[in-house]
């Protein structure tokens, strides 16, 4: 179940809750939000979510975001790698884990990124049909005022 959207002074509040070193508790009752709210709203702000002994550090703003969206072939080529790290022998648990968490986020990143552009398409196709629109209405009442107008000669 979803609560009430999060308005842009409350994301800035947020970021500035972190930076302070708010503990999660104290954010959640600062912005009126449950804590598994913050919780959500934490990564889609850049926020990474670390779980440290000390009540104080729950979140950080270590999270880097990059500038640019990777393209599909560089997702890929980080893929390639971690395929040919985990087709050698003698890698431990860890190693394992941390190149399925590679492969599972590439996987993702390819997902998303393919909607993005399916949706920058759609964006791009809408404002065209907007201003194709804008440009028969401009004509139609143009010559339905025309047509209005009686015939001197």
């Amino acid at each position: 179940m979803k609560g009430k959207p999060w308005t842009k002074e409350q994301e800035v509040k947020f970021k500035q809750l972190v930076e302070q070193g708010e503990t999660l508790k104290a954010i959640a009752a600062k912005l009126g939000k449950t804590e598994g709210a913050i919780r959500a709203k934490a990564p889609k702000l850049g926020l990474e979510v670390v779980k440290k002994k000390s009540p104080r550090k729950f979140f950080t703003t270590s999270l880097k975001l990059p500038k640019e969206l990777p393209s599909v072939e560089e997702a890929l080529k980080i893929l390639a790698g971690a395929l040919k790290v985990a087709a050698e022998s003698g890698l431990d648990k860890v190693e394992i884990q941390r190149l399925q968490v590679v492969a599972t986020l590439a996987k993702t990143y390819k997902d998303l990124l393919a909607d993005y552009i399916n949706y920058r398409q759609i964006e791009e196709d809408l404002l065209e049909m907007r201003k194709k629109y804008a440009r028969l209405a401009k004509k139609a009442k143009k010559a339905k005022g025309n047509a209005a107008k009686p015939n001197n000669p």
